[in-house]
């Protein structure tokens, strides 16, 4: 078990030489650093005197006395180091009438420790006031730093609840769109083909625009089925990314009309379902920006295991990014950016110098 004087949350911040040493001083807990700290000032102080005393009155030393208050105040208190600046007057005053040293005047000799003294006095002060504020900004900074980090766990606990709520009203929607929208709209179809079958039987000349009709509700069937499904998605299997990209590319190429392509050389599997979800959204929205903003007519999905990390890329031939969106601005770009934040991916989106644009996620292995 360490000791709490040496616990980690008593280690003192870095810094240079001095100002580490005065941290270390300033940091000492405990009734057996307090007397370590005691005695070196004992020994400080009679150092200086002895060293005061051989010097005699040709060197002064009371400059030198600081340091035994200095260690006082910092490692105990100002009043410690009141303490020991009478004492270090006190024994500057004894070598003084031990060695005999003459003044003209013996008012001189009082004088002179007066404005030690008061010169101490105010060193404390300063030295006090400074260990005040350096604990109160100290505080602060480690208030503000809980305040800051309780507030990013807010908001990462936020976000993941707003993604949660996106992905079930996706669900929603797609059961809306299939159970709802598609029931209704093959029953229009029904009804569309029994009025075409009247028409026939009637030879009306209405009856080609009835079919056309019903060709148009089967189409209008379709789409709402694709959508459906791509809704419904939620979830993927970590096994099942490889699959699901290559259905998405060939959903839209029947749909965009456009070629889409998927490149994946080697098996990919994902420790996590919801990395692969993520990884396919992104995917999802690249293609959506290529069709709706770049008015892309190529588009490669690649997937690969490159030096530890999984790469997925999504390259289009179109007009590119505008320069507003090629930093960041467009919301479909945040998103997609914020969901590799969200299982810790890299995210760049660049213009390329022909043409087209090359989204990148890396994603750690």
């Amino acid at each position: 078990m360490v000791p709490p004087h040496l616990s980690r949350d008593n280690n003192p911040p870095p810094g240079n030489w001095t100002a580490g040493f005065w941290l270390r001083i300033s940091s000492l807990h405990g009734s057996r650093r307090r007397r370590q700290v005691v005695l070196g000032a004992v020994v400080l102080v009679l150092l200086v005197g002895l060293v005061d005393f051989v010097t005699g009155a040709e060197a002064s030393m009371l400059v030198f006395y600081f340091l035994p208050v200095a260690l006082a105040v910092t490692g105990l208190s100002w009043r410690a180091g009141v303490v020991t600046a009478l004492a270090c007057v006190s024994i500057w005053l004894v070598g003084e009438a031990l060695a005999d040293h003459h003044y003209s005047n013996q008012l001189v000799r009082w004088w002179n420790a007066c404005i030690a003294l008061g010169t101490y006095l105010v060193l404390i002060w300063l030295l006090h006031s400074l260990l005040t504020l350096q604990r109160q900004m100290e505080e602060r900074v480690r208030q503000r730093t809980a305040d800051l980090t309780d507030e990013i766990a807010e908001r990462e606990r936020l976000e993941k609840v707003i993604m949660e709520i996106s992905e079930r009203e996706r669900r929603r929607i797609g059961r809306d769109l299939h159970d709802d929208l598609g029931q209704h709209l093959t029953g229009t179809a029904l009804a569309g083909q029994v009025l075409g079958e009247k028409l026939q039987a009637r030879s009306a000349e209405e009856e080609p625009d009835a079919w056309h009709i019903v060709t148009l509700v089967e189409q209008g069937i379709e789409k709402t089925r694709n959508l459906a499904k791509g809704l419904l998605l939620a979830e993927i299997d970590p096994d099942g990314l490889r699959t699901a990209l290559q259905e998405l590319a060939s959903a839209t190429e029947d749909q965009a009309r456009i070629i889409c392509e998927f490149h994946c050389a080697e098996t990919i599997r994902l420790e996590d379902s919801i990395a692969a979800t993520h990884l396919f959204r992104i995917t999802q929205e690249a293609i959506h920006n290529a069709l709706r903003h770049g008015k892309a007519r190529y588009i490669e999905i690649t997937l690969r295991a490159e030096a530890g990390q999984l790469v997925l890329t999504v390259l289009d031939d179109g007009c590119g990014l505008p320069p507003s969106a090629a930093r960041g601005h467009g919301l479909g770009l945040r998103i997609m950016a914020h969901r590799a934040a969200m299982i810790n991916a890299g995210f760049t989106i660049e213009r390329q110098p022909d043409g087209g644009t090359l989204v990148t996620c890396r994603l750690p292995a």
